[in-house]
Parts: C-alpha cells; structure tokens; sequence
C-alpha cells in the first residue's frame, strides 16, 4: 500500500511573507534531492510568470496554469515527490479533490495563498485546506496604521494615493467591485492597491471607520 502524503499549508493576508515561506520549503526540497513541482497561477502577472515572486523581490522558477484540470496534467508529466501551488485561492474550491487525490497517490502538498477575502471573509479553498492538513502554518502581516499583527488586507480606494494609505480611515473597500472571492486580475495587486490591517483598524468589511 502506497504511504499518503502530507498536506501543508501557509495561509494569511497579503504582505504575510507567505510566498517567502513557500519558496524556503521548496529551496529545502530540492537540496535533499526532493522531485518538486511549483505551480503558480497564470493570472498573477505581477512578475515573470514563469517564476513565483513575493513583494520582496524574491524568486524561484514556477509553471504558470491556469487551473485545476492543467495541474493535474502537469502532476502526471513526471513522478514527482511534491507538488507545491502558489496563490491557491486562485484556483478555488476545484483544487480540494485534486490535492487529496495527489495525497491519496503519496504525494507531498504545499498549498499556499490567502485564506481571507479583502473585505474579511473566508477565501476558499484555503479554509478547507487548513481544516485537514497535518501541518498549518498561520502568518500575520504588520498593520500599517499600528504595525501590530495584521491578519486582514483591505483594498484602497482607486483614487486614493499611496502617501494616504498610513491613515486609519484611508483604505475604505471600493463599493463598486467584483466579489471577493472573482478570479480576476483586478484581485492582484501590491502596495499601491492593497493594505494590511490588524482587527482594530480594519474598515474593508462591515465595519465603520
């Protein structure tokens, strides 16, 4: 009977060191001789996308799919040892059968992303993930108002500046955007679209300011 493999998950809110986390694993990996594919999303074209890159600057070589049924192609092309996917929530709740399909196969998951929507909400399939996985680790961001732990992001105002985003009511939810939780490249974004909040300075939900 084939071993199953082991689940691990990096979750958090944007500017968490998530990515930096993912590609520690991987540098690890590989050294011990360790069969690794890195999946990204094809959305994400904030950098090379041939590679996986965090808000540091830091990078490693990663395929660009675009969804589920193309992972598990991918996963097919060699016997590989583990498979570690970037920005899961961008492939969305289809990725659960196909991780613990990997799993059941004896293959090894990292899967990393945000489990929290920009207005505060669960971010599937993360959340789920999290549930059933022998290892999580949970990462904070540093708030910009007061720098304590951050475990929210929100999204500026699209006609607020940068140099605004230091204030506590600056970075207001647009109250016209696609959901959420939508697959689409407006969802992606750095400093200049998104902040990290902690639970008191945090107004992107259905808080008031």
């Amino acid at each position: 009977m084939t071993d199953t493999g082991r689940l691990t998950v990096i979750a958090g809110p944007m500017f968490s060191g998530k990515s930096e986390e993912l590609m520690r694993r991987v540098r690890r990996a590989t050294i011990a001789e360790i069969d690794v594919l890195v999946v990204s999303h094809s959305l994400d074209t904030r950098s090379d996308i041939s590679t996986i890159t965090s808000h540091t600057g830091v990078n490693i070589p990663a395929v660009p799919l675009g969804d589920v049924s193309s992972i598990a192609e991918a996963a097919r092309q060699k016997d590989y040892d583990l498979i570690a996917i970037d920005e899961a929530q961008f492939f969305g709740p289809e990725l659960i059968p196909t991780v613990d399909e990997f799993l059941h196969q004896g293959i090894g998951v990292i899967v990393e992303g945000l489990c929290v929507t920009f207005d505060g909400q669960p971010f599937e399939p993360l959340p789920s993930f999290m549930a059933v996985a022998e290892e999580v680790l949970r990462l904070t961001a540093v708030c910009t108002v007061c720098g304590k732990d951050a475990v929210f992001h929100q999204r500026l105002e699209q006609t607020e500046s940068q140099i605004d985003s230091n204030s506590a009511t600056s970075a207001q939810a647009p109250a016209s955007t696609l959901a959420a939780t939508a697959i689409d490249a407006s969802h992606i974004g750095g400093l200049d679209t998104y902040v990290a909040r902690c639970r008191q300075h945090f107004t992107g939900g259905s808080q008031e300011a």
